[in-house]
């Protein structure tokens, strides 16, 4: 797993149920911080994404659940993007704890235009950010 991106969360006691596992919906939100960091880290991030013209709107989302993640358990999300198909765009994820796989999912997303929501492709600069790695400051 050497071109994932890696972050990791802590379940907190909000995250959990009367029994102390993590709800399931709370993977949805582990995922998306993930996938906020990793666009932080490889193309600005999202502030930067939009002052350029461009949007990623979630359009489908995808989650298998292995084993329950616990209260305070520490998790590492790995997260890519594995997939770049004109405006549309595809991000793999695999949770872990302690290096055991707990859950996999994917997210799709579409590029529109910020200002009247219409798709466009995905722009060359923000699938080279994406696919090979961190983007030089500027």
């Amino acid at each position: 797993m050497d071109d994932w991106f890696a972050h990791e969360v802590r379940v907190r006691f909000a995250e959990t149920d009367a029994q102390g596992i993590a709800h399931h919906a709370s993977y949805v939100v582990w995922l998306e911080e993930a996938r906020v960091a990793h666009l932080a880290a490889r193309a600005g991030g999202y502030p930067a994404i939009r002052a350029r013209g461009v949007e990623a709107l979630t359009t489908g989302i995808e989650l298998t659940y292995e084993r329950a993640a616990g209260f305070d358990d520490v998790l590492t999300i790995r997260v890519r993007c594995a997939e770049v198909r004109g405006a549309r765009f595809r991000y793999d994820y695999v949770v872990e704890r302690q290096g055991v796989r707990i859950a996999t999912g994917s997210t799709r997303h579409a590029t529109v235009d910020a200002g009247t929501h219409r798709p466009v492709r995905m722009p060359a600069w923000l699938v080279e950010d994406l696919l090979s790695g961190p983007s030089p400051e500027s």
